[in-house]
C-alpha cells in the first residue's frame, strides 16, 4: 500500500539566515504525521520548485523574515504553476505585514501564517487543503 501521508516541502527563500521558526513548524508537522522536506536556508524560487517536483509534495511552505515576500512568494507560485503544480497548495509565514496578505493571496499564495499562529491551525489548514487528504 502506498504511503498516503501528506508531503510538505518547507523552504527559506532569499537571504534569510534565521530558521528557528521554520524548524519548529517542521517538527510540528512531522509530529502530526506529515512527511516534511526542509530545503534549508537561502533557496532560490527555482530551487524550491525543483525540489517540490522531485519530492512530489502536496504543499509548499515558505518562511521569510527579510521583507522580500512580495517578490519571492509570487515567484514561487508562478514557477510552480508553470511546472504543472496546480494542485499543490503554497502557504507562507514569517514577518509579513497585514496589509500585504490580501495581495499575496490574489497572487496565488493560499494562506499566510504570521507569528503567534497556533500550530494546530497550521496543521488543520494543511490537512483540509492538501491533495492527499489526511484525518
Amino acid at each position: 500500500m502506498a504511503d498516503e501521508r501528506i508531503r510538505v516541502l518547507l523552504a527559506k527563500p532569499g537571504l534569510d539566515g534565521h530558521d528557528r521558526g521554520v524548524k519548529v513548524i517542521a517538527r510540528a508537522l512531522r509530529d502530526a504525521g506529515m512527511e516534511v522536506i526542509y530545503t534549508g536556508l537561502r533557496q532560490t524560487p527555482e530551487q524550491v520548485v525543483s525540489a517540490s517536483l522531485q519530492e512530489d509534495v502536496d504543499a509548499i511552505g515558505l518562511s521569510i523574515l527579510s521583507g522580500a515576500h512580495m517578490t519571492l512568494f509570487p515567484r514561487v507560485v508562478e514557477l510552480a504553476r508553470q511546472a504543472g503544480l496546480d494542485d499543490v497548495i503554497i502557504f507562507g509565514g514569517g514577518i509579513i505585514p497585514d496589509e500585504d496578505i490580501p495581495r499575496l493571496k490574489e497572487l496565488g499564495v493560499s494562506e499566510i501564517f504570521t507569528p503567534g499562529t497556533r500550530m494546530e491551525d497550521i496543521i488543520a489548514y494543511i490537512r483540509q487543503h492538501a491533495r492527499r487528504a489526511q484525518s
